[in-house]
């Protein structure tokens, strides 16, 4: 018999709490939450898909590469849409919609006037960083299904981060001005973002804070990567909160 200082006791401890803190999938209030926050992921990959194939318009030579992250995007959202019906939940898209029109209009904006910078920091870091952050803290608490979905799905936005990631480090010296620019206009929508959907995502157990720190952390890695300095990040980095 395990003691009370015995490893066997603190690890049944840990899956005792990590059961209490998942959320009642059955309940209507998961559910009415559940219609929104997964109509934003399935909403989120189509205009992921979006993006990439219009990206490889504005650089023909990448168009191949391109069109392969297009196609994991539109995989992962039949995933997404899969665990909407696994759960009996109707996605909210109507709400998605209007919920990305911002990053939207903003990336579609860029494309029209050939802007690459704003629309890779759009998508290739903003929104990539915005979904590994929630899919990870969402790994936590998901149903099964969900969980299995989700953590595929991960490995592969890491793929999307690191491409816009080389491109921009590549071409980072020529672009850096209209970078920070981009920066200012669109960091501060994710911000909103999360605000507009906090308490929906409370519902499912995903604290915004917590969302937030994630991202945070993931975006200010990416612009670390790309070669940016400590001062610059931290400048860029301010725009979340002025």
């Amino acid at each position: 018999m395990p003691t009370l200082e015995s490893p066997e006791v603190a690890l049944l401890d840990r899956s005792d709490s990590a059961v209490e803190a998942l959320p009642d999938f059955t309940s209507e209030s998961y559910k009415d939450s559940y219609s929104r926050i997964n109509a934003i992921v399935i909403e989120g990959e189509k205009e992921a898909h979006d993006n990439y194939m219009a990206i490889g318009t504005l650089i023909p030579e990448e168009a191949d590469e391109l069109k392969k992250l297009a196609r994991m995007e539109m995989k992962h959202m039949k995933g997404f849409t899969a665990c909407g019906k696994n759960l009996a939940v109707t996605p909210d898209m109507p709400f998605a919609k209007e919920f990305f029109s911002p990053l939207h209009n903003n990336f579609q904006e860029a494309l029209a006037q050939g802007n690459l910078t704003t629309c890779f920091l759009i998508q290739a870091i903003l929104i990539e960083a915005f979904a590994i952050s929630a899919y990870n803290v969402y790994i936590r608490v998901a149903d099964p299904f969900a969980k299995k979905i989700t953590e595929g799905v991960v490995q592969d936005e890491y793929l999307h981060l690191n491409y816009g990631q080389e491109w921009l480090k590549a071409n980072l010296q020529s672009c850096k001005e209209e970078l920070i620019k981009a920066n200012k206009v669109n960091l501060p929508i994710i911000r909103s973002m999360l605000d507009q959907v906090a308490s929906d995502a409370a519902a499912l157990h995903m604290d915004k804070e917590e969302l937030m720190e994630e991202f945070m952390i993931a975006y200010q890695d990416s612009l670390n990567e790309m070669g940016l300095d400590n001062r610059e990040i931290a400048r860029m980095a301010l725009a979340a909160v002025v």
